[in-house]
């Protein structure tokens, strides 16, 4: 391994670490809390992003099995991607209407039946994700 390799691979990690320092910064300076996590979340993808596809791209130009190998690696990403994003949104859903269904039926007993039915479809968003993660993972072979 070659002192560019080095530097090439600590480029991702120099790049979040002088992220972090600019959020620091721009929050002490009085700038929005919310813009500054919108960013860092930004930087954050577009590393991710980076890392992802450039050893991809260079294994399937060079060698096919590798190529094969990496198509299942990012099916499994994806699996995971899929089921925890779900999940996060299933949690949001639920964590907001649950409240709302218990204040609904605290208000008027009879509204419990029709509260209740929003609370699961916030549930039903973590099952969606749950099976397009088991029909990725049915295609690798």
């Amino acid at each position: 391994m070659t002192l560019f390799d080095c530097l090439l691979m600590a480029l991702p990690v120099v790049f979040l670490i002088g992220s972090v320092l600019i959020a620091v910064k721009a929050v002490a300076r009085g700038k929005s809390r919310k813009r500054t996590l919108l960013m860092q979340l930004a930087s954050f993808a577009f590393v991710f992003a980076v890392c992802m596809v450039c050893p991809f791209i260079a294994n399937a130009a060079s060698d096919p099995a590798a190529a094969a190998a990496n198509a299942d690696g990012m099916a499994f990403i994806g699996a995971a991607a899929a089921t925890g994003l779900s999940c996060i949104g299933g949690g949001i859903a639920v964590g907001n209407a649950a409240p709302a269904a218990i204040g609904a039926t605290s208000e008027d007993p009879k509204a419990f039946g029709k509260a209740i039915i929003f609370v699961a479809l916030g549930e039903g968003i973590a099952l969606y994700g749950m099976l397009i993660s088991i029909m990725i993972l049915s295609k690798i072979g």
